[in-house]
């Protein structure tokens, strides 16, 4: 009788701790459970707020960006170009980044500095033969190379030197055209380089524009002292 009562305590007993255990285990898969799906539910979450924000339209403030541009954005300084363009011929345009007008400042320059070179060398050719057509030294190197011998027999020695001497001043025109014409294409390149600096920072935006059209004035004194009539006029208008 006694065994079989404590053969029954220990069945109770062992039942009691596999029920806990069980009910242990149930809870801790719950647990589990409501873990996990918290974890998937913001990991949801968390995709839809990044879909979200993929599908939406961007935003660009136009005016910040245009500020931004401008900042970026280099403008020369007037001064600065100016004396570049003094010091070094085309140096204000290389300041000012408009490197494709120096071919043509250079080739002006170029021209200019032959014009002045051959004019000069032919002047210098030519006043060395009239000093010696006037010194009737006929036979002299510098006449003979300019002048063809038959020409010097057909022709008298005055109308020779005369011609010498309409050559010599010709070509002393011509070499002074020649530094004038230097002096100029210089001071071209000096005034565009301050002019393209200054209008550097010229506001050429599309919102500039400008209208004209037929308009209709009202002239309150007319040149007689009295009021006056209206008159038909052009008007000029100017949007910024």
């Amino acid at each position: 009788m006694l065994l079989t009562l404590l053969l029954l305590a220990i069945s109770s007993v062992a039942d009691a701790q596999n029920d806990s255990r069980a009910s242990r285990r149930r809870r801790h898969m719950q647990v589990n459970d409501s873990i996990s799906i918290t974890a998937t539910d913001s990991i949801d979450a968390a995709n839809q707020e990044q879909l979200i924000e993929l599908q939406s339209p961007v935003v660009i403030d136009v005016k910040e960006a245009d500020s931004v541009q401008l900042a970026k954005q280099w403008i020369p300084n007037p001064t600065k170009a100016t004396w570049m363009a003094l010091v070094f011929p085309g140096g204000g345009q290389i300041y000012n980044k408009k490197y494709w007008k120096l071919p043509i400042f250079y080739a002006g320059f170029a021209g200019c500095a032959y014009a002045l070179t051959w004019n000069n060398r032919m002047y210098k050719d030519y006043s060395a033969a009239y000093k010696d057509a006037v010194n009737n030294n006929w036979k002299a190197k510098s006449i003979t190379e300019l002048i063809p011998a038959r020409y010097l027999e057909r022709t008298s020695a005055s109308q020779v030197t005369d011609l010498l001497k309409r050559r010599k001043d010709t070509y002393r025109r011509y070499r002074d055209i020649s530094v004038f014409a230097f002096i100029a294409v210089y001071a071209l390149s000096v005034i565009d380089a301050y002019v393209d600096a200054e209008l550097s920072n010229f506001d050429i935006s599309p919102d500039l524009s400008m209208r004209v059209e037929p308009a209709v004035i009202d002239n309150q004194w007319s040149a007689k002292g009295g009021l006056g009539n209206q008159s038909v006029g052009v008007q000029c208008s100017l949007h910024f």
